[in-house]
């Protein structure tokens, strides 16, 4: 691989626990890249073990950016991840480095490669009492009201989806105008066509699962449970992002006396495969750019990708 890096960028995603972190790290120390973070859980400095961030010794090894540089106190937004990506991409190429963005969150790399809505600022009194009524009358009953003020948004929306429904009648509320308004504008991509490569790494489903499995169990001997508990003695609002890494929910309440740690293990564990299912379905459907590759085939894949790859400036 050549050190003037003919394309602009490498994008690696996949579900949890696929390899996506050794990849862009053996890619890195081959193409003098930088490692910058797609996943919108490791962005949190709180929880670098539950959301298996790369360790200190991976850091040290080559650049990383965008790891645990937001407080779990803050609701870090896509639009947010976009502005901190746009900056790491351009401090990137002045260094003649290359770019590999690496995660699993979607709504991200759509994003980079397809631009996003901008949604303004919603003020902190809007969200407060949205939130308010949530806590006090119910996820129902916030549908429901939602569903007078904006039935689109509604309908798209699962009935139990928390975070969601209090979003949309936020923008709502505060605007005048539904979400997918605001969604059918917005700013352009980061990366234009032809200006990147894009994996999905796709293993066999029962190895991954196992995978998952086994993770969530090393992740608890390495201390989970110790930095889930000092996540939890900080009194945030659950609605917060960062209070609902997989997992985490789960072991507050543990901490909390409601569930064993075995139970807490098993719906962490559980949460985690479900989520790895819609990473596969959201990818095939939302983000047909990228080459699925089982992760055994990726570093050919990539190899001969970058060789392959024409200049696109």
């Amino acid at each position: 691989m050549s050190e003037g890096h003919p394309i602009k960028a490498v994008l690696i995603a996949g579900p949890t626990a696929s390899g996506k972190s050794a990849l862009a790290l053996e890619l890195a120390l081959r193409t003098r890249g930088v490692v910058i973070n797609a996943d919108s859980m490791q962005v949190y400095r709180d929880l670098r073990i539950i959301t298996a961030r790369p360790t200190e010794g991976e850091e040290a090894r080559v650049p990383h950016r965008l790891y645990g540089h937001v407080d779990a106190a803050v609701n870090f937004s896509a639009g947010a991840w976009v502005t901190d990506a746009a900056k790491s991409l351009e401090e990137a190429h002045a260094e003649g480095r290359l770019p590999i963005l690496i995660g699993g969150t979607g709504l991200y790399f759509k994003a980079l490669t397809a631009g996003l809505s901008v949604v303004p600022p919603i003020p902190a009194e809007v969200r407060e009492s949205v939130r308010a009524r949530l806590e006090r009358n119910g996820v129902e009953a916030l549908h429901a009201e939602l569903a007078r003020r904006d039935p689109r948004a509604a309908e798209r929306l699962n009935l139990r989806d928390r975070t969601r429904i209090a979003r949309a009648l936020e923008v709502i509320e505060a605007t005048g105008r539904s979400l997918l308004d605001w969604h059918q504008e917005g700013q352009p991509p980061l990366l234009p066509k032809d200006s990147y490569r894009a994996v999905f790494l796709d293993p066999e489903r029962d190895e991954l699962y196992a995978r998952i499995d086994a993770r969530f169990d090393t992740m608890l001997r390495a201390g989970a449970l110790e930095e889930v508990g000092q996540l939890a003695t900080r009194g945030l609002d659950p609605l917060l992002p960062a209070m609902k890494p997989h997992g985490v929910p789960a072991l507050i309440r543990h901490l909390r006396g409601e569930l064993s740690l075995e139970e807490a293990s098993v719906i962490g564990r559980a949460d985690t495969r479900h989520y790895a299912k819609r990473q596969f379905t959201w990818f095939r459907h939302q983000l047909p750019e990228f080459e699925w590759v089982k992760p055994e085939e990726a570093r050919g894949w990539l190899a001969a990708a970058l060789r392959a790859a024409p200049d696109p400036r």
